[in-house]
């Protein structure tokens, strides 16, 4: 932002913002000037966990050969994640997209109420796909910063866009933690045993999980609009500085050699779309549609061609890719050290034959029981989720150990996978990291809207941990269904 737009924040009177909101915005600040780099936290995590293999016994040439073992062993779902990310941007800067939001944007009458609906939009949006949400909620935001009638706040506006990110993206289908377990390929060969293989049908479409989703997406709502400053207080895109003038559709150049014609021309999108459609067609005639879709494969596919679809061109369609490349970097440098974590996690053993992993189990099983598995394990994935901001990935690393608790304690796997995701998502809340994409598309800092998610967390943290305790009541224990 520019020194003029620093000033105007700084100025502001205190009746302006809470409390609560300022003390969000000092944390921020300092988290933003002390917090190293995700990957740093990734590196320091290898370092600890390889101490913590040795100090429990393993040899340092096991310590060492588990982590060169494990850093390849999840090189399919790191680029399944990566295409997550990269299939919801596509989708949400295509012309069609940017119809929709145009529509959308001249539907508000008040600046609360535009605020009130980019909460509904980030939220829905993340339960079909996080990218999606991000970048989708960014350019609405956008759109309707444009509508200088409205004196919409667009910080309180910004933290709208991201509550998708920081509530129920991890109970929908790009859910990371939901996504591997179901997919008995995707599954690193020490983790299958502990877990084996968990349907859909007992993660994310469980009634209880799709309850508690939709009584943090009606808080999360209500939350953001009852928070947005009025008109005499809102402190508008216009009034800080940042200038939303530009075009919400990506131009092209006309092609000038005649080799550029096809790039131009929707032809190859036309028979790449058909044959594709032969294939999803079949994929979901021969099985159900939970089973369909839970195949990250599929479902990654669905969205790469409807963003090529919706993009119509192949040049509009490669720019769109280009653009969302550079957002996937933290996914496919992190991942394979996630994947080199969990092998020394559970794989170098001591004289006694146990792992880091059996030996965090047992610490677990020894203070918890089986009703209050939910508010430990929920409240310790909050915690770590604000130092390691994995979206999901840290699951490969903590899996072994808080499943093993799980099979231990007699608790429904399923829900313990959906403890740790709507309980991981929290943390994103207060978290910079993911913000990232968000504040590049908005042209803010994470210190202007994390007063708005803070006070997000402060009522969603008990409600979800209660939430998560009220519904482990209502499910049984199987154990694992191991593939053959």
């Amino acid at each position: 932002m520019t020194a003029q737009t620093e000033k105007a924040l700084k100025d502001l009177p205190p009746e302006r913002e809470g409390a609560m909101v300022r003390v969000a915005i000092g944390f921020t600040a300092w988290a933003e000037r002390w917090f190293p780099d995700a990957f740093i936290f990734v590196v320091i995590a290898v370092i600890i966990v390889a101490a913590g293999a040795l100090i429990n016994g393993a040899s340092p040439l096991d310590t060492s050969v588990a982590f060169g073992n494990g850093f390849w062993s999840l090189i399919t779902f790191t680029m399944q994640m990566a295409f997550v990310v990269i299939g919801g941007y596509v989708v949400a800067t295509s012309a069609p997209a940017a119809g929709l939001i145009r529509r959308l944007a001249a539907a508000p009458k008040s600046g609360i109420a535009a605020v009130g609906m980019v909460a509904a939009v980030a939220l829905f949006a993340s339960l079909l796909n996080w990218g999606l949400s991000l970048v989708f909620s960014g350019l609405l935001v956008l759109a309707l910063a444009k509508r200088r009638e409205l004196k919409m706040d667009y910080r309180a506006a910004g933290g709208a866009a991201y509550l998708g990110l920081g509530s129920v993206w991890a109970l929908g289908l790009s859910s990371s933690a939901a996504q591997l377990q179901a997919n008995a390929g995707s599954l690193p060969k020490a983790l299958l045993p502990i877990t084996g293989v968990i349907p859909f049908t007992e993660t994310i479409f469980l009634w209880q999980s799709m309850v508690v989703a939709a009584i943090i997406i009606a808080v999360a709502i209500a939350i953001a609009f009852l928070s947005a400053p009025g008109p005499d207080h809102a402190l508008t895109a216009e009034a800080m500085g940042i200038d939303v003038s530009a075009s919400d559709v990506n131009e092209i150049a006309p092609p000038s050699q005649p080799g550029e014609w096809l790039e131009h021309s929707p032809i190859l999108t036309v028979l790449i779309v058909l044959l594709a459609l032969g294939w999803i067609i079949h994929e979901f005639s021969r099985q159900s549609a939970m089973v369909a879709i839970s195949n990250l494969n599929t479902y990654n596919f669905i969205f790469i061609m409807v963003g090529l679809l919706l993009h119509w061109r192949p040049r509009r369609f490669l720019d769109a890719v280009k653009k969302a490349v550079p957002a996937t970097a933290g996914v496919l440098i992190q991942f394979p050290f996630y994947g080199g974590i969990a092998a020394i996690l559970t794989q170098p053993k001591n004289g006694a034959g146990l792992t880091v992993s059996d030996q965090i189990a047992h610490a677990f099983v020894s203070l918890t029981t089986q009703h209050t598995y939910p508010l430990a394990i929920g409240l310790y994935s909050s915690i770590l989720g604000f130092f390691v901001p994995s979206g999901g990935g840290k699951w490969l690393l903590e899996a072994p150990y808080l499943m093993q608790a799980a099979n231990d304690l007699k608790v429904n796997l399923g829900w313990a996978v959906q403890v740790y995701n709507a309980a991981e998502a929290l943390p994103n809340l207060i978290n910079p990291f993911w913000m990232l994409p968000l504040l590049g598309v908005l042209g803010l800092k994470a210190r202007n809207i994390v007063g708005f998610t803070f006070l997000q967390l402060i009522v969603m943290l008990p409600l979800t941990l209660f939430l998560l305790w009220a519904f482990a009541y209502t499910l049984p224990y199987h154990p694992p269904v191991i593939p053959t």
